[in-house]
């Protein structure tokens, strides 16, 4: 089951990314389910099985529903498409490709679908320390920090909401890193934050940005280890 579900998943990587220049994907944008290139890329899509399935005709089904249910997901993509949802849908459309693949692995090689297995402990304190280090911590850091008023140093240009995805970045990197038992990449991460986080602090001339940029830089770090902690702890009781 591996070994297919791998070579699915190449055959998919081919077709999606590798050998989808950009011309096509403006173009498909533009004329949608008119374009000559979404063909091209159905076909793409289909070489790609065929080579990774050494031309074993044994999966002449899945060589016919992938390639068909990539054209109606992407279909349907590009007329639902707008430039305020391109990355939910994005998103949605790679998960739908990987639920059909799925499904056709499970024709050739049938596995179990336990339903009951996404709700142990383990994967339910899993994702709701992912929550906590993403979500919650981003609430906890704006509530602590919003008794100080800086809008006055926020006039500079800026990418918008850059702060707060590199603050649930570095968080998830702690917390991977705590899960893991590589504190010694907890340690990397905060001297790379600090040498960045250096050059704003020694051009704040004002002592109230330089504490709350400290401020804001320990807090998301501390948020991030004490849920990782606490992860690990809990765990050590559900294992018990």
């Amino acid at each position: 089951m591996l070994a297919l579900a791998i070579k699915f998943i190449l055959a998919h990587v081919i077709g999606d990314f590798l050998f989808q220049p950009y011309k096509w994907v403006q173009h498909k944008e533009t004329h949608k389910h008119k374009s000559k290139y979404l063909y091209w890329h159905i076909v793409v899509h289909l070489l790609a099985l065929l080579v990774v399935l050494q031309f074993n005709f044994k999966y002449w089904l899945a060589l016919l529903i992938i390639p068909i249910s990539h054209y109606i997901i992407d279909i349907i993509k590009l007329h639902l498409k707008t430039k305020t949802n391109h990355r939910l849908l994005f998103g949605l459309d790679q998960l739908a490709h990987l639920i059909v693949l799925a499904l056709v692995i499970k024709i050739y090689e049938p596995y179990p679908i336990q339903i009951d297995s996404l709700f142990t402990p383990k994967i339910l304190l899993f994702i709701t320390s992912l929550l906590c280090i993403t979500k919650v911590s981003s609430i906890i850091m704006k509530t602590i920090i919003s008794k100080w008023d800086l809008s006055e140093y926020n006039k500079e240009a800026s990418l918008a909401d850059a702060g707060a995805y590199i603050g649930i970045l570095e968080r998830l990197f702690v917390f991977m890193f705590i899960i893991t038992n590589h504190w010694e990449g907890v340690g990397f991460l905060i001297a790379a934050k600090s040498v960045f986080r250096f050059g704003d602090l020694s051009k704040a001339k004002d002592r109230k940005l330089t504490e709350y940029i400290l401020i804001g830089t320990l807090l998301s770090f501390g948020l991030a280890i004490a849920f990782g902690i606490s992860y690990e702890y809990v765990l050590t009781l559900i294992e018990k």
